[in-house]
């Protein structure tokens, strides 16, 4: 394939992909912004975290992640328990509610994205399950 190519596959796959991305953060989450339900999400998943450490996974500056963090508590869906290594420091844990409500997003996600593969030519649809190995390599998830 040819530099020109691929340049303009580059861009025409970075657009795509965000679009999908704005297009699935939509779906499914009342009332919270993309940060709260990514950090949400990260919180149930890999269980209790300090801030700074939520923050460094999630990509953000530790201030933003603190009003994040501040409205799930205030929402009910995050808890702050002490840190038992070290008293002057908290650990930010999901409630059962947090992790209700990521499970239904993600569901809601999901199934918005199913559908639309769905909807996708047969043709479109192989393609798109072929090309998983590379997209997967692309953000290290191979392996």
């Amino acid at each position: 394939m040819a530099a020109e190519q691929v340049e303009d596959a580059t861009a025409r796959l970075y657009l795509a992909i965000g679009r999908l991305s704005r297009l699935l953060r939509r779906t499914g989450s009342p009332g919270l912004g993309p940060g709260a339900v990514s950090a949400l999400a990260t919180l149930a998943r890999c269980g209790p975290m300090r801030l700074g450490d939520l923050a460094a996974k999630e990509g953000v500056a530790p201030p933003t992640l603190s009003r994040i963090v501040a409205a799930l508590v205030e929402a009910g869906y995050v808890k702050r328990d002490p840190d038992p290594q070290d008293g002057r420091a908290w650990l930010a844990t999901p409630t059962p509610e947090g992790v209700t409500m990521v499970s239904g997003v993600r569901s809601a996600r999901v199934q918005e994205l199913q559908r639309r593969i769905e909807e996708l030519s047969p043709e479109h649809r192989t393609a798109l399950v072929n090309a998983l190995p590379a997209l997967e390599e692309l953000v290290g998830e191979v392996g």
